[in-house]
């Protein structure tokens, strides 16, 4: 069978399964989605050098004919060294390729390439090794990089691709009507794809990724309109403003601050709304969000509806439960927990009393969206760290009601440039201040050789009856990931933690499990615990004042103000310590940022810069495509004629139903969730 652009991957030449598999990591099932896995950047082979001018222990692109392949050197532990001798036509060099026989064996005696690698040894004999390479006869000089997964090379993608773009021009598609074109001074897509991956100059790849970025942020505008519009059907459940809750806000044991107020305000207002609210209520580490959440459930309670609150972990769930009991059981609230890890006696027993209406408000985690689970009257749904769900649980959980009000909490500071791409179907209130009394978090950022200092510093705090967290990346959430952060807990207990109480967390241990550390931690039973990022979100120990995070270069800087805004939640001065070995100018920067300001807003503008959005969320899963190409931080302008052409599309087009705009649909359909915007 032929390939075609949305055949399994595995049906281009020179994929077979094992390859195909690794396609599949980064996301890429067909040729499809191949064409639109973009270069981070470019090689351009037309910079190349003479060998004796090549800069020793630096990368530079040389023009070499190959004079002879030497035969294959096998070494131990099944490693195969490559070697051939080169030349370009004055000065000889040595190409040296380890354990990719497959590249070396596609380079042939006689023939000239372009190569791109790391040059070292000396003025008399020079060697390049495992270099990127193309024959100097090809026409394309500006050569892709591309973000690649262990086992592919980019020479393979590079391959691939060319197929993939063949066959998209066999079937050609544009997906923008010419009058969009013209207006916006536009390329074709057929021109921006191709040249995207092998530009003709300079010029044709920023054409191209004009094209595709704008693409990109109007189809994400186009498909938030839509699930917009659908979700501003009118609802079952109009409160009475005339109900109050100020009985149970003033009987708080602490003051609002203006934002709480403001954000309360602006739910009340929605929940008295014909239309169903879509709010995203936005709060640094600790700014208070519950509070917000819980009078919205209370005043639903009061208007005789159920509310239900979705947490990503069950740490979380058990955490919010506590915290909206606390705050609405005093006032007649009926709150009740259920998660994954209930027995199946008192699971069936709290159904039943929800589908009764026994309980007004749910906590749970994603079991609160089970089939099994009936409400009687499901008027508010509440999903904190959204991001972290994916759209069909989101829209699982809405679904439980008759177009129920929703509200979106996130901890997590994000732009509002950014905010407007990924909740651009919300409305948004932001509480920017903490609660009064809140101590700052001290931050520093060490070398590993003061490690001993660092453990010296949290045993004195752990004299004081305080506890401690250190944190250890996990990036990969792999086997050897795994080992290291359980040989580094073994390692810091026999050592610089000997005679301390620790315990391990992390994300691959049971449930029930992780309840039980997280329980004794709660308790003081455990003075330091040794965690991976399961505890960035929404753990509440106030005794902990000490957070120090390993190699912190590995994490993003909205995580690492994640992690620390673990500790500070008490009424004792806490610090986060900061270990990196890492001294490049980009981490240097990060670490000052870090150590110099606490606003989580502010530090998320600068994680955008550095990061991009693509990364923003690391791999959470926050239910929108991804952004590949576009560069909010950079392309504002973009954005804005992205917007003001959704709107112009959508006035003439409500429903994307002319022909003119079926393949435009088609791509949002593909991009968004059918059960979203359909």
């Amino acid at each position: 069978m032929a390939a075609n652009l949305f055949s399994e991957i595995e049906y281009l030449k020179g994929v077979g399964k094992a390859r195909g598999e690794k396609y599949r990591r980064l996301g890429i099932t067909s040729p499809y989605e191949l064409i639109y896995h973009i270069p981070r950047d470019y090689l351009d082979f037309r910079t190349y050098v003479p060998v004796q001018q090549a800069v020793l222990n630096e990368y530079n692109v040389l023009k070499l004919t190959i004079t002879k392949k030497l035969p294959l050197q096998r070494i131990k532990g099944g490693l195969v060294i490559c070697k051939a001798a080169a030349t370009d036509g004055i000065d000889d060099i040595l190409i040296v390729v380890y354990n990719n026989v497959y590249g070396f064996q596609s380079m042939q005696e006689g023939v000239c390439y372009y190569m791109y690698g790391k040059v070292t040894g000396s003025f008399l004999r020079k060697e390049i090794s495992a270099p990127v390479f193309i024959r100097a006869d090809e026409n394309v000089l500006i050569q892709p990089k591309y973000p690649l997964t262990q086992g592919l090379s980019v020479n393979m993608v590079r391959q691939n691709m060319k197929q993939a773009l063949d066959i998209m021009e066999r079937t050609p598609f544009e997906t923008l009507p010419d009058n969009i074109l013209r207006k916006y001074n536009l390329c074709p897509l057929m021109y921006a794809l191709r040249n995207i991956h092998f530009p003709e100059s300079e010029t044709a790849a920023e054409l191209s990724r004009q094209r595709l970025a704008f693409d990109e942020l109007l189809k994400l505008q186009l498909g938030m309109s839509l699930m917009k519009k659908r979700s501003r059907k009118s609802t079952a459940f109009q409160l009475d403003k005339n109900i109050s809750v100020d009985d149970m806000l003033n009987g708080l044991p602490f003051e609002l601050t203006q934002g709480q107020r403001s954000a309360v305000d602006d739910i009340l207002c929605d929940l008295c709304k014909n239309v169903p609210m879509n709010r995203l209520l936005q709060g640094d580490v600790g700014s208070g969000k519950t509070v917000v959440a819980a009078a919205a459930c209370c005043f639903a309670a009061r208007n005789g509806i159920q509310s239900a609150l979705m947490a990503p972990t069950e740490i979380l769930a058990a955490q919010h439960f506590r915290t909206l009991s606390g705050f609405l059981e005093p006032f007649g609230v009926r709150v009740c927990l259920l998660t994954g890890s209930v027995t199946a006696k008192k699971k069936a027993a709290l159904r039943e009393k929800i589908a009764a209406g026994e309980y007004d408000v749910i906590v749970g985690t994603h079991a609160v969206i089970q089939k099994d689970v009936e409400y009687r009257s499901l008027g508010l749904v509440i999903t904190d760290e959204q991001h972290r769900f994916g759209v069909a649980q989101r829209a699982a959980l809405a679904e439980k009601g008759d177009s129920p009000h929703k509200l979106v909490m996130s901890a997590t500071p994000i732009p509002r440039t950014l905010a407007l791409i990924i909740y651009g179907d919300l409305d948004i209130s932001a509480i920017t201040e903490l609660p009064k009394g809140r101590k700052p978090v001290k931050t520093y950022a060490v070398t590993g050789k003061l490690r001993r200092r660092v453990f010296s510093f949290v045993r004195d705090r752990l004299s004081e009856g305080r506890q401690a967290y250190v944190v250890c990346p996990m990036i990969e959430d792999s086997e050897s990931d795994l080992h290291a952060v359980k040989s580094y807990a073994e390692e810091a207990a026999a050592n610089d933690l000997k005679g301390c109480t620790t315990a391990l967390l992390h994300g691959k241990m049971k449930a029930a499990e992780k309840d039980k550390v997280m329980e004794k931690f709660h308790s003081g039973e455990i003075q330091v615990l040794i965690c991976t990022t399961v505890v960035e979100v929404g753990v509440d120990v106030p005794n902990a004042v000490v957070m120090v995070i390993e190699n912190a270069e590995r994490f993003g800087l909205s995580q690492l103000h994640q992690l620390r805004g673990r500790v500070g939640r008490g009424e004792f001065e806490s610090s986060c310590i900061l270990i990196t070995d890492n001294t490049t100018d980009e981490c240097i920067r990060r670490m000052k940022i870090m150590s110099s300001t606490s606003d989580g807003f502010k530090i998320s503008e600068e994680d955008l810069k550095m990061r991009g959005p693509g990364d923003f969320f690391g791999n959470a899963q926050h239910g929108l495509p991804p952004l590949k190409i576009a560069d909010i931080a950079c392309n504002m302008e973009l954005m804005n004629r992205a917007q003001v052409c959704a709107r112009e599309i959508l006035e003439e087009d409500p429903n994307l139903s002319l022909k003119k705009n079926s393949a435009l649909k088609m791509d949002i359909l593909r991009l968004f969730s059918k059960d979203i915007i359909g």
